[in-house]
C-alpha cells in the first residue's frame, strides 16, 4: 500500500520554526519526485515546493521562497520541509504528495497543522 505520513506539525509563534516530516512506504521513494502543498482554513490548496527524485533540484512559491527549505533522505524515504521566519499567513495544513510532474500529484498524505500564533 502507498502510504505517505507527516509529521511535526505544531503550534509556533510568529518568528518561530518547524520542520515537518513525510515518511514514505509502498513505493520506490527516490524514484519519485515530492512536493508539499498547504491548504489554509477557508482556501484552496497552494502549492509550496517541489524536489526531484535525486533532491538536488527544488523549487519554491513566492510565498516561502527564502524561509522554508524542502530536502530528502532517500535512503530513509523521507521527506522534510525546514520552515523558518513563519508568520500567521503560514497557518495551514500541510500535506506531502508524490508528483512526478509539475501541478500532478497522485498521492497524499493525511496532512499536519500547522498554526502560527502568539
Amino acid at each position: 500500500e502507498v502510504q505517505l505520513v507527516e509529521s511535526g506539525g505544531g503550534l509556533v509563534q510568529p518568528g518561530g520554526s518547524l520542520r515537518l516530516s513525510c515518511a514514505a512506504s509502498g513505493f520506490t521513494f527516490r524514484g519519485h519526485g515530492m512536493s508539499w502543498v498547504r491548504q489554509a482554513p477557508g482556501k484552496g490548496p497552494e502549492w509550496v515546493s517541489d524536489i526531484n527524485s535525486g533532491g538536488d533540484n527544488t523549487y519554491y512559491a513566492d510565498s516561502v521562497k527564502g524561509r522554508f527549505t524542502i530536502s530528502r533522505d532517500n535512503a530513509k524515504d523521507t521527506l522534510y520541509l525546514q520552515m523558518n521566519n513563519l508568520g500567521p499567513e503560514d497557518t495551514a495544513v500541510y500535506y506531502c504528495a508524490r508528483s512526478d510532474y509539475p501541478d500532478e500529484f497522485d498521492t497524499w498524505g493525511q496532512g499536519t497543522q500547522v498554526t502560527v500564533s502568539s
